[in-house]
């Protein structure tokens, strides 16, 4: 078959077309020449393996004829947006190449979009937040104080001063885009970049908002309460959507992560939904039974111990335990009791230990 193109992608033969482009995408970040870690001649060869799978006709004809397909049907007309022009260059179809090469584009200067700000979605944040045991157990509302980035109030986040002149940017001509010819190994590549002048608004305030200085945001200590659900246990996280760092140019703001760290109880361990506590008993106590009172997750309670318990034997009592995280039920409380054996005896207690027999 010549060139395995499957192999070369690193997919297997019945591998989706969109796990395809994601292998492309991988591979095209690691081998691409700028790049520490570049290989034009690896570069080459992915874009060649691409070319003949990313097209599902192409990929068909693959499958039949192997990599010398295009001379027995009569050769590409281009690969997934490239075309080969006039003096051995390459056009790009821009829109088709922003969606191939997604996250690095701004490295090549690849967009799809025609004009107008790039919004940014905001960064997220993650936060320790230290609560008590019975707290995490029961839930407990929390008040959250960050200092973080956030869209300013003056401008709304425009980074114009309120009542200033507005006009259109001259560089771009208000597409918030220019166009630029660069070099590559494929050739003259036109592509389009975020107009440094405007930085992709495609306008030019006469003045800048006051309050943030032109950026659309600054740096605000915003308190608000967070509810922490019954059941959460030590080292898990709660998402707060959009309570993260303000997004540019009006994008949307990140998320807030915030990671529980649960002091641990004196009387209890905890294991999912289930806790765990010990008591002791008297050896008479053990041998005749009684009733004694133990400490709960809800408060104190009163439990029986037969006649002839044993050391290390463990009660269950069904749902005293956690509630458990956003559903229904709660799990359950075991109590290990520990048989205290007397010491340090004077004569007439060994005495009547022996005269017991056991």
């Amino acid at each position: 078959m010549g060139k395995d193109y499957y192999k070369i992608l690193g997919v297997s033969k019945d591998a989706s077309n969109e796990e395809i482009k994601k292998a492309f995408r991988k591979k095209a970040h690691e081998y691409h020449p700028d790049k520490p870690t570049g290989n034009e001649a690896k570069f080459k060869e992915i874009n060649e393996a691409y070319q003949a799978l990313g097209d599902p006709k192409k990929r068909a004809q693959y499958d039949q004829f192997g990599s010398n397909f295009d001379q027995a049907r009569g050769g590409f007309s281009g690969f997934g947006g490239f075309s080969q022009g006039q003096n051995g260059n390459y056009e790009f179809d821009l829109n088709d190449l922003g969606d191939i090469f997604g996250g690095f584009g701004d490295m090549f200067g690849f967009g799809s979009s025609k004009g107008g700000s790039k919004t940014r979605q905001g960064n997220d944040i993650e936060v320790t937040m230290t609560i008590d045991f019975n707290e995490a157990v029961f839930g407990v509302e929390k008040e959250v104080s960050l200092n973080k980035t956030v869209t300013c109030e003056k401008c709304h986040g425009n980074g114009a001063e309120p009542g200033s002149k507005i006009d259109t940017c001259e560089t771009c001509k208000g597409t918030g885009r220019i166009i630029r010819v660069q070099r590559t190994i494929l050739g003259n590549v036109q592509t389009q970049a975020v107009c440094p002048d405007c930085r992709g608004e495609g306008k030019k305030y006469s003045q800048k908002c006051t309050q943030c200085g032109g950026s659309g945001v600054h740096k605000k200590i915003v308190n608000f309460k967070v509810k922490i659900p019954a059941g959460i246990n030590n080292g898990e996280t709660i998402r707060l959507s959009g309570q993260g760092e303000a997004g540019s140019h009006g994008g949307p703001a990140g998320d807030l992560y915030l990671q529980m760290r649960v002091n641990p109880s004196k009387v209890f361990k905890r294991d999912a939904y289930n806790l765990f506590s010990s008591v002791e008993i008297g050896m008479v106590e053990a041998a005749l039974g009684t009733k004694i009172e133990v400490e709960g997750i809800d408060g104190r309670f009163t439990i029986k111990i037969p006649e002839g318990t044993q050391s290390g034997k463990e009660f269950i009592f069904k749902g005293k335990g956690v509630p458990k995280l956003n559903g229904h039920g709660r799990g359950d409380h075991i109590i290990k009791v520990v048989v205290k054996t007397p010491t340090n005896l004077n004569r007439k207690q060994r005495q009547l230990l022996e005269s017991l027999g056991i």
